[in-house]
């Protein structure tokens, strides 16, 4: 979370858009993610150039040629206003095109999402202004730049149409770390938005694969000591599958794609697998037949929740096998369709999918546990969302194919974060305990230790799922210990209650007397 100055100064810039006349907030933050991208290039640009001078490297690949160092962010970032705008407008975006070209100058997902991206700003004073506030912004921090991105969404205080909103990224890394991606896997998410948990299975990956001698620490503009994975046990063939053919996400908003499509080029993605499909369409599998099923290794997902399509609108692969219109249903039916067999999936769903009573809830539920393996259900606060929205819900993680033997629960109270609109940081913190009960959980070891169901984790075996009908709802199954109250006996009450009668009145007739 970014406080004190920082935030301030997000603030102020968001400010200065607003005042600017670009006052819709979704165009305010694509426009600087836009400049934050512009200034990433560059520095990308300053590493490319050390390492080859440091190799020797006269024909290394580079974002700029020659011609083109006057569309640097170091450069252009000098200029007078006017010329700045006429810069950026004219030439620095059309160069948004040609870097997500491959080597023989095709064009790529990224290149056709940003064939149509524009420089909204029309005012050369905000331009400039806006040019300064996004140079004192710690970008090159990764953990700062995601806080940046986080914060900059906070100020879409309503969730999408279709019930599309921003998923923290703790709980993102939650998620991941239960299902620990492998630098084998295919990794999908079928409704990806800025490709946030794409991002954190990448930054997984190169975590795990760095020895202590792989780490190389520095210090950001804020004296601050920072750690870079260089996954340097990943071998040649394995960095080449992570950064080509990896990552697959697919949304139906533009500007979303285009931010995931920023995101994951920052993160090392030359060619990301991003494509513009509503993933339950008609069309899907026909368009992209890695969604026809069995496919990905890994789904991570948190997808639309308030959404409902028309029949007709959905594939006969979703619809046959879930009679339902709404998309927290169809989504988790796509899941399924999509893994390979053993192919594993974490997904935020809505509390309603755990316990609803409607024929399509509960065949759902039915397949997940006794033709899947259903394996955790983790139960969320309701103020994850905020302030976004105030729903309740849990995160699934089960397997394609088998069957369910026994399921891991955990009732999470607090995430670390205040449950209002602000999401303060708080003591309370049941996220490391999550992951601690959990690698003890999926090691095999001490399973004996989970079935007090008093405790914050404990398991459910399919047996008693299935006795409830397969409610998967935590309340169902936890039990709540209640200590007795000890009360005095009435006759002492009253007692009390005739002594302070008779002290307030004494208390009146001293008053009554000064008044005399």
């Amino acid at each position: 979370m970014i406080t004190g100055s920082l935030k301030s100064r997000v603030d102020k810039l968001w400010e200065e858009f607003w005042t600017g006349g670009i006052t819709n907030p979704l165009p305010v933050i694509e426009q600087i993610s836009f400049l934050m991208f512009a200034r990433m290039l560059d520095i990308r640009e300053n590493v490319n150039e050390r390492k080859a001078q440091r190799l020797g490297n006269d024909k290394a690949k580079m974002i700029f040629g020659p011609d083109e160092q006057n569309l640097r962010w170091s450069t252009f970032r000098h200029y007078p206003p006017e010329k700045m705008l006429k810069v950026v407008r004219d030439k620095v975006f059309p160069h948004f095109q040609k870097v997500g070209r491959n080597g023989q100058g095709k064009k790529t997902t990224f290149s056709e999402y940003m064939a149509n991206a524009q420089c909204l700003i029309q005012k050369p004073s905000l331009l400039a202004s806006a040019v300064s506030m996004v140079h004192d912004l710690p970008i090159e921090d990764t953990d700062a730049k995601g806080d940046l991105y986080e914060y900059l969404l906070s100020k879409l205080t309503t969730a999408g149409i279709n019930g599309q909103f921003r998923t923290p990224r703790h709980i993102i890394r939650v998620m991941v770390e239960m299902v620990e991606p492998k630098p084998t896997d295919v990794i999908c998410d079928p409704a990806c938005g800025t490709g946030g948990f794409l991002v954190a299975a990448l930054n997984y990956l190169y975590e795990k694969h760095t020895s202590e001698e792989g780490i190389i620490e520095r210090e950001d503009e804020n004296g601050r000591t920072q750690k870079v994975f260089t996954g340097d046990e990943l071998n040649p063939d394995e960095k080449k599958h992570i950064h080509n053919s990896m990552i697959f996400g697919f949304d139906f908003d533009a500007t979303m794609l285009r931010l995931a499509c920023m995101n994951l080029i920052l993160h090392g993605i030359e060619n990301p697998n991003i494509h513009y499909s509503d993933s339950l369409s008609n069309a899907m599998p026909e368009r992209f037949p890695q969604l026809a099923e069995d496919h990905f290794d890994l789904v991570l997902a948190n997808p639309p929740f308030k959404g409902s399509l028309d029949y007709s609108d959905v594939h006969s692969s979703l619809t046959g096998k879930v009679k339902t219109k709404k998309t927290e249903l169809l989504f988790v039916a796509l899941m399924l369709r999509m893994l390979r067999t053993g192919g594993r999936c974490a997904v935020i769903v809505p509390d309603g999918v755990l316990f609803s009573s409607s024929k399509a809830h509960r065949t759902l539920r039915q397949t997940l546990v006794e033709q899947n393996q259903l394996e955790a259900v983790v139960s969320l606060p309701g103020g994850v969302f905020r302030p976004y929205a105030g729903v309740s819900t849990a995160v699934l993680v089960f397997a394609k194919g088998g069957k369910t033997e026994n399921v891991f629960y955990y009732d999470v109270q607090a995430d670390g974060l205040s449950l209002d609109d602000k999401r303060q940081a708080v003591e309370e913190n049941d996220i490391p305990d999550v992951l601690e009960k959990w690698h003890k959980w999926n090691s095999g070891e001490g399973k004996k230790d989970f079935e007090d169901r008093t405790a914050k984790a404990f398991l459910v075996p399919r047996e008693d799922i299935a006795a409830q009908k397969y409610h998967l709802s935590i309340g169902r199954y936890k039990e709540h210990v209640y200590e007795e109250v000890k009360y005095d006996k009435p006759e002492v009450i009253v007692g009390r209650l005739r002594a302070m009668e008779d002290e307030i009145a004494t208390d009146l007739e001293t008053l009554e007397g000064m008044l005399q």
